[in-house]
């Protein structure tokens, strides 16, 4: 299985299809940091926001990315759990180390993350960090599932793939944003950078709360995929 995983990872640089997810990420970070200097964590919770499609589309590329008869014999060789599996996988850590870059950007060309204002109660620029990599930690597998659930794979026709990859990032910021409108069929994205640009550190309850609730709408989301890609292998 992992030798599958290092293939899809190589396949997906070699092949370019690396490039637009990149670059898009790119002009979305220099419009989010480029307007000025602001506190780690807010900068990097709203940035998770911004990068969660680009995760999502990234990982669709991936999962899309070797032909339907590569991929059946691959799931004969191996298994069809341990082929999807390798898939995620490599879409995970694909994902993991965009973030890792993504996070180095406003250090770094753009010098956007400042420390806490004189007097102020926002956290210190350590805490921020650290809620930042949570931020991103959190969007990683739930872009994972919904570009997994935007695969070929599941949907069989690139209109059907992009419909809801489209939709799933849209309704992860409205239902986000909304209080009344059943926010918990969305991953919390929003509610994590909503937490995170606070005046001060967020409760340890709310980051656990955070915590599960992506935890159990990731595995819906897994356990969707994985049935679906059964019914449809």
């Amino acid at each position: 299985m992992i030798a599958l995983v290092r293939m899809r990872l190589a396949a997906f640089l070699r092949s370019g299809r690396a490039l637009a997810p990149v670059i898009t990420a790119l002009v979305v970070l220099g419009i989010i940091h480029g307007g000025g200097r602001s506190a780690a964590a807010p900068a990097y919770g709203y940035s998770a926001v911004m990068l969660f499609p680009v995760l999502a589309w990234q990982a669709k590329l991936l999962l899309d990315g070797e032909p339907d008869v590569q991929r059946r014999l691959a799931r004969l060789t191996i298994g069809a759990r341990r082929e999807a599996v390798a898939g995620l996988l490599a879409a995970t850590v694909l994902a993991v180390v965009f973030c890792a870059v993504a996070m180095l950007v406003p250090w770094w060309p753009l010098h956007a993350i400042r420390g806490p204002e004189p007097g102020s109660v926002e956290p210190s620029l350590a805490a921020g960090i650290v809620l930042g990599v949570l931020a991103h930690l959190l969007a990683v597998p739930a872009a994972v599932a919904l570009g997994a659930l935007a695969s070929r794979a599941v949907t069989r026709t690139v209109r059907n793939g992009l419909t809801v990859l489209v939709t799933g990032s849209v309704l992860v910021i409205v239902l986000g944003l909304s209080s009344s409108v059943a926010p918990w069929l969305v991953p919390p994205v929003m509610a994590t950078a909503r937490a995170l640009s606070a005046d001060q550190l967020p409760a340890a309850g709310t980051l656990w709360l955070l915590i599960g609730w992506t935890t159990l709408w990731c595995a819906a989301a897994f356990g969707g995929y994985g049935r679906l890609r059964r019914s449809r292998s």
